[in-house]
Parts: structure tokens; sequence; C-alpha cells
């Protein structure tokens, strides 16, 4: 299939998802004035319902009332910076929500668990295209999201392969805009990837162009499996499969100090290496 314009990326990038086992919603649908609302306005980007239903179906230990408590936290962090309440949520997402209950008479604490990373499936999965988000000024479209459990974990922005002035550094200096403009989107991002169709490179909240990579293995053996021109196939069907997600999620991304926070994220071969080193451990 010849990939033409923008949009014919944007649907064979959601075709890929899909049979990665994503469920796909439109973002027109499930808008507040949508057929089928799941958020109840243009600025909220966490869907409420189905981050509810994962929490309950994850966190069986904990009371309900407990979990309905946690989730305006969770929708509604209030850390003040972007990096810092990326940083925060990172660390609930991968090591669970400090929650207490009464029990028996006595104050019980747990960790709320966001992603189940035990039971890959017990987990809901999404893809939307063309969600709208409220930014100061206008509306705003991403053009692909990643939702785990109801929380954007990933921004695709794709460009149009046969327009010569836009190229994948236009997506990148279009999420620039949107850190900007629609910073909420990012409290639970793990990863942003740019493409115009051909060429996808992946990086962090505060990864400059030199720093954002390319994905270049489905299976973690064979380098550009699908050849050099189908960097966004490769990318999508190697990092967004469910496994390889919520490993690199959960083990991949660090949160350093200095004059500002910066998020570094592994590269791929990075990832495979510890992943072949841990064997090898096991093994012995």
């Amino acid at each position: 299939m010849s990939l033409i314009t923008e949009e014919q990326v944007e649907l064979q990038s959601i075709e890929w998802f899909k049979e990665l086992g994503y469920q796909y919603k439109d973002g027109y649908e499930i808008a507040p004035e949508g057929a089928n609302p799941e958020r109840d306005d243009f600025r909220q980007v966490i869907l409420e319902e189905r981050l509810r239903s994962a929490l309950i179906r994850i966190n069986t230990d904990i009371p309900n009332q407990t979990i309905n408590k946690s989730i305006p936290e969770i929708i509604n962090p209030d850390i003040p910076v972007l990096l810092s309440c990326n940083r925060e949520m990172h660390k609930w997402i991968t090591k669970g929500l400090k929650v207490s209950f009464m029990q028996d008479n006595q104050e019980i604490g747990k960790r709320l668990k966001l992603i189940d990373f035990d039971d890959i499936e017990n987990n809901d999965w999404l893809v939307v295209n063309q969600f709208e988000i409220q930014g100061d000024k206008r509306l705003r479209r991403p053009d692909v999201l990643v939702f785990i459990n109801g929380m954007p974990m990933g921004v695709i922005e794709l460009k149009n392969p046969a327009d010569e002035q836009a190229d994948i550094w236009s997506a990148y200096s279009q999420l620039q805009t949107y850190k900007d403009n629609i910073p909420d989107l990012f409290n639970t991002n793990g990863v942003l990837v740019i493409s115009d169709g051909i060429q996808a490179r992946m990086g962090s909240l505060t990864a400059s162009e030199e720093r954002f990579m390319r994905w270049r293995t489905i299976d973690g053996e064979t380098v550009d499996p699908l050849g050099v021109h189908q960097d966004l196939e490769t990318l999508i069907r190697g990092l967004f499969d469910k496994k390889t997600f919520l490993e690199y999620i959960r083990y991949f991304c660090i949160f350093e100090d200095g004059k500002s926070i910066i998020k570094k994220i592994a590269g791929y071969h990075q990832f495979y290496a510890v992943q072949k080193a841990l064997e090898k451990v096991v093994e012995a």
C-alpha cells in the first residue's frame, strides 16, 4: 500500500494497533458532544470510566469507595510544572498510588495499582485518532493517542509524506506546541512519536531533536525487518507491542535532576540488551 496522505498514514497506523490487540475509537465519537461520549468536556484528557473500571478490576483488595476517592487525584493531580507532574505520575503508574482505608477498626495502607504489569490483558488498551483537546486559545487535535486504562501514555504526531514543507521535524515542533498549550495531555505520557509515514522517531518529553531515535526492531533480533523505509510500522509493532510497552514504561524511563528535570528513555538496542542480560542471569 502506497501511503500518500497524512490521513492514510493515520488510518494505517490505527490498523497496526488493532492488529496488536488494541481497541479503536474515533475521537469524534467519544468527544463530549459525540455519539458515545467518554468525557465531560474537551479539557479532560483521561477517560474516567475506563480508568475507574480498570482500577476496580485490578485492585480487588481495595474498596471501591477508596478507589472512587482516588480518581480525582489521578485526573487532576494539581502538581505544578509538567515535568514534575509527569515524574510523580510515573511513580504512581509504576509503583502504585498510596491509599488508605478503614478495615476492622484499623487503618490499612495500600498501593493502588494504575496498571496491571503482571496480567497484560487485565488492562484497557485503546488507540484514538482525532481526539480534540481544549487549549488556552483553541482546540488542539493530536493525530493518534495511545491509552492504557484511560490514561494517555503515547502521543503520535504525523505529517504528510507528500508535503515537502512538512517533515518529521514539523511534527516535533507541533508536539512542543502541544506541551505548551495542552500540558495535561502529557501528565501520564511515556513516549512521543513523530513520523511522516516513512521516517519515524521516538523520544521523551524533554528530548531534543537529536535525541529522537528510530526503533529498529520488532522482535529484538532482526534490525529493520520491514526495510529501512518502514520505520513507522516497525516502531508501532515493536515498541507498542503490549508486553514490550509495559516493560518499557515500567523499567526504561528515568528522571534526572539538574537545572531542570530531564526525562531519559532507552533506545531499542538498550532495551533488548538489558532483556538478554536478564535472561542470562536467570539461566545461570
